[in-house]
């Protein structure tokens, strides 16, 4: 782990841009129609609008952004959208600037229950927070998998990696992807350009050990242009964690079977990004 770049005495406001982003996606066997659409109902309310908007509040308190004003719609038949406007002036903690460790997690916080779902956007001044969720069904397989795309993007010196690992623990997916960049340049004062104010080799670094053990990890980075790519699959697979309606003990064992390897290279597939060979 490298160290923090000592403070930068900098012209005016740091213009540099750092973005977050990532996909996270579960899985889910449901044997027929009907536990497909069960599925999908659970999922959108276990994931609407309030429970987004939760997060992103706790996103907001973690890197030391101010909000001003929360408004947010549920719609029907389903699906949501919520605004944040924020401001940059609150007090930023010296850990939410880019410094390369882990940050909280969801139980150091006092969480409310889970209420709402669909599709967020919270605005820090010039930066934004966005989630969108997405549902789907195989046509025929009975597996069904729930994805959301979460991306936060901030200017000025707060990171959106202090939020990381708060992230990745209120989702608790088989795989999540990420990427962060830092785009722009600011000047310091002698008005030198500055790509990049604080150290980082891997996004690895701002997630808590015993994630990283729970989690098969793979980084592809281009260090020049200040891009880091982190793809994480759980290593332990039990197939009563991905059955919807059903228990293992009730299929025949060649049944679980088929099962078990038509999620397994589900995973696979969605985690190296391309169709497996038959």
């Amino acid at each position: 782990m490298l160290k923090p770049i000592k403070k930068l005495k900098l012209q005016g406001f740091n213009n540099l841009t750092k973005t977050l982003s990532f996909n996270i996606y579960d899985m889910c066997y449901a044997t027929s129609e009907a536990q497909q659409l069960a599925y999908i109902k659970y999922i959108d309310e276990a994931y609407n609008a309030e429970r987004l908007t939760h997060i992103l509040t706790e996103v907001c308190h973690i890197i030391g952004a101010n909000i001003l004003n929360i408004a947010h719609q549920d719609y029907d038949p389903q699906g949501a959208s919520v605004t944040m406007l924020i401001s940059e002036e609150a007090v930023i903690p010296a850990e939410a600037t880019g410094a390369e460790g882990p940050g909280p997690l969801p139980d150091l916080m006092r969480a409310p229950e889970p209420a709402a779902r669909e599709s967020v956007v919270a605005h820090l001044d010039k930066s934004h927070i966005t989630v969108h969720t997405y549902p789907e069904s195989h046509p025929d397989k009975g597996i069904s998998t729930f994805r959301a795309d979460i991306d936060v993007s901030t200017c000025g010196r707060i990171s959106p990696l202090r939020a990381l690992n708060y992230l990745v623990h209120s989702f608790d997916s088989d795989i999540v992807i990420m990427d962060y960049r830092v785009r722009g340049f600011t000047r310091d004062v002698t008005g030198k350009k500055i790509f990049i104010d604080h150290n980082i080799n891997s996004i690895q670094n701002f997630i808590d050990r015993d994630t990283r053990e729970r989690y098969q990890m793979m980084d592809v980075n281009v260090y020049q242009e200040n891009i880091f790519h982190t793809k994480m699959i759980l290593k332990e697979f039990g197939l009563d964690n991905y059955l919807f309606g059903t228990t293992e003990a009730e299929l025949e064992p060649k049944e679980r079977e088929r099962i078990k390897q038509s999620l397994k290279r589900e995973m696979s597939e969605i985690f190296y990004g391309r169709n497996l060979a038959r």
